[in-house]
């Protein structure tokens, strides 16, 4: 039987800060290290073996994974990344403040371009120090695709046809996938699995650092309710993430 196993990156060093960050390239912080050795150790506690990691191309998530296969004793297995599993890109609210954005523009706007499903936030300059544009890392990716700001509905656009090409293929084999990406990311990929409507997906939150298991049929539908390997750290982390930009 197919087992998905999502793993939201520890938490970052912009996380920490309270900064919009999407597709800039952070590291995790002295807290997200831990909490991507607890993930690792939850997976080995729970029998849990993943047999293929799939991550974004940004470092949170590649150190996540790292961390938490080791402590799994995992290390070893096959990688594939893809920037198609990004966060979803802020767009000019990157490297921005969210509690600073918050008081500036009003609940209204700042909860719209965080949580609406199809309202990006402003488009980013080529020329801001937060732009991806000459990135290395996406050389190979068409410049007409790569993102300068995203809704999550533009997320899902993007996401699923790796879903359905790649991730599909090695699920459907029988394996025991490992996906270490971001809260959006996972978000617009646990709304395709469950169904979840556009309205309802804004209540949606994934916490940093729990793995999310999907034990999945033939046709790659949930066999039974999805669950975390530590429930009551993922709600009070649900909570955690559903307060940011308040402080």
């Amino acid at each position: 039987m197919p087992k998905l196993v999502l793993v939201r990156h520890g938490q970052s060093e912009w996380n920490e800060k309270n900064l919009f960050t999407g597709w800039v390239d952070v590291r995790l912080s002295a807290i997200g290290e831990k909490e991507a050795a607890r993930a690792g150790q939850l997976l080995k506690e729970k029998n849990v073996h993943p047999d293929i990691l799939y991550t974004s191309k940004l470092s949170r998530a590649i150190q996540t994974a790292n961390i938490a296969l080791s402590e799994a004793d995992r290390l070893w297995i096959p990688v594939k990344r893809s920037w198609r599993l990004n966060e979803r890109h802020y767009g000019a609210l990157q490297g921005k403040d969210k509690a600073e954005t918050l008081e500036k523009y009003g609940e209204e706007k700042f909860t719209t371009w965080r949580r609406s499903f199809d309202v990006p936030p402003p488009v980013i300059e080529d020329d801001s120090k937060f732009s991806q544009k000459n990135d290395v890392r996406y050389r190979d990716v068409d410049p007409n695709v790569l993102p300068q700001t995203e809704s999550l509905a533009l997320v899902i656009d993007r996401l699923l046809p790796y879903w359905q090409d790649v991730i599909a293929k090695d699920l459907l084999d029988g394996k025991t996938v490992m996906v270490a990406a971001h809260g959006n990311s996972l978000r617009a990929l646990v709304k395709h699995l469950e169904g979840i409507s556009d309205a309802d997906i804004a209540k949606l939150n994934i916490p940093t650092g729990i793995p999310l298991v999907f034990e999945l049929d033939e046709n790659l539908k949930p066999s039974k309710p999805s669950y975390y390997l530590d429930p009551e750290a993922a709600a009070a982390g649900a909570a955690a993430v559903a307060n940011q930009g308040k402080k």
